[in-house]
């Protein structure tokens, strides 16, 4: 790459790539000359002027084209400004309108324009304005070798590695929990002797560590709403089940002591559904190994938990041990519940008015488990997404396919498709 000179980022990205790095190098090395990017000569920069507006008018149909006279006196503060004003020709606001609507896998090249756009882009506001316009795009995030995560952008079909993260060889081999909230993928686990979270943020392509829950905790189960998650159940440092939970806010980076649900639970999982967070299933009972078959329904308006009865939709195998069972692989869309039956192979959705679980279809064919270990099920937008692979031995591949509910039973289709490892160790969907 050439040394001291700046350049856009193209858009036809290669399908597999090192695209958060890349992002990462446009934004540290863009070099800056009075508040405006270096172009070569002032013939490229007038090029990009006229470029941008028409950007600007394809993505938003409220931009009014200007009189001749604003346009002069458009060009005159263009060429007296500074940055400040994104894309000059139309103002700061309209400029705003446009990026927000832009995919985020241009962000990159975006952030590479001057110093701020970067700072528009690095600082999450611009992420924060998507949210209170509502748009949002999906991505999944997921790790099929340990301590690798990779990131598939659904729309355009890539692939992209995220930088590896640094931890311990107790950290590891420890049970592992994964969460997508705002612009944070949060993966805890066990390190020596506590509870460690690690936090990889989109904003800087970078790990980071050090944040504490105000009772740490493994094997809870974990759903996300905007930009806050609620964790519920799961086990002490002491193993002890735990009937507690926290809501974590990724704008202020805190958490909040909820009220405690009815029950204590571990290997539960858990959803938000008409804006209200449900726990389902898991292990539990006064003798502390028996399978849960209600789930707990929580009010943020209220702060209440309500018991609901038979909302688990785990098979109750009387042979197999409930530890031997991966979580209820459960997922919303359009505030339906869906559950992935492993065993049978078999979709379900949740009936609410009858409170009973109805199978609608297959699962693809392709997608192997090991009692529901390895296999991801979950909400990406408006379609239900499965990750997973035919059992191999050595290096295999993995298969994202979906299902949008709305058009009918379940026919999958092959999102993507690439050499991987087939067993899903963590899965998270990041909607911003």
């Amino acid at each position: 790459m050439v040394e001291n000179q700046s350049c856009l980022i193209p858009r036809d990205y290669p399908r597999e790539s090192n695209w958060p790095a890349c992002m990462n190098y446009s934004l540290d090395r863009i070099e800056v000359q009075h508040g405006k990017r270096p172009l070569e000569n002032n013939q490229e920069n007038e090029a990009l002027q006229r470029k941008l507006p028409k950007l600007s008018d394809s993505l938003n149909g409220e931009v009014a084209l200007s009189s001749p006279d604003d346009q002069v006196g458009n060009k005159r503060a263009a060429d007296n400004s500074d940055s400040s004003s994104l894309i000059p020709v139309i103002g700061r606001d309209n400029s705003i309108t446009c990026l927000i609507n832009c995919s985020r896998s241009d962000y990159g090249a975006i952030a590479s324009l001057n110093t701020t756009f970067r700072s528009l882009i690095r600082s999450g506001e611009l992420f924060r304005l998507r949210r209170q316009n509502g748009v949002v795009e999906h991505w999944v995030y997921f790790s099929c070798q340990l301590l690798e995560w990779e990131a598939f952008d659904p729309t355009r079909s890539r692939w992209m590695h995220l930088p590896p993260m640094n931890s311990n060889e107790c950290f590891v081999f420890s049970d592992k929990e994964s969460l997508a909230v705002g612009t944070e993928l949060l993966v805890f686990g066990k390190e020596i002797l506590s509870h460690v979270i690690y936090c990889y943020s989109i904003l800087t392509n970078t790990w980071s560590s050090g944040m504490q829950m105000n009772a740490p905790r493994c094997l809870f189960g974990s759903a996300s709403l905007g930009e806050i998650a609620i964790l519920a159940g799961g086990c002490d440092s002491q193993g002890r089940i735990l009937s507690s939970a926290e809501l974590y806010n990724s704008e202020t980076g805190t958490w909040k002591t909820l009220p405690s649900m009815n029950k204590p639970r571990k290997m539960c999982s858990a959803v938000f559904m008409d804006r209200k967070f449900y726990v389902i299933g898991g292990i539990g009972g006064t003798d502390s190994i028996s399978r849960l078959t209600c789930g707990e329904e929580y009010d943020m308006e209220t702060e209440k938990w309500t018991e609901i009865p038979s909302m688990s939709p785990v098979r109750a195998d009387a042979d197999m041990p409930a530890a031997s069972e991966a979580p209820p692989l459960v997922a919303v869309v359009n505030n339906d519940l869906y559950a992935a039956d492993y065993a049978d192979m078999a979709v379900r959705k949740y009936d609410k008015q009858n409170k009973a679980w109805v199978s609608i279809g297959r699962l693809p064919e392709r997608a192997a488990s090991m009692n529901g270990w390895g296999l991801a099920f979950r909400a990406c937008g408006d379609k239900l997404i499965v990750i997973g692979g035919p059992r191999a031995m050595g290096e295999g591949h993995i298969e994202v396919n979906a299902w949008a509910p709305r058009d009918g039973p379940p026919q999958w289709n092959l999102l993507g498709q690439k050499r991987s490892g087939s067993f899903v160790y963590n899965c998270a969907v990041m909607g911003c």
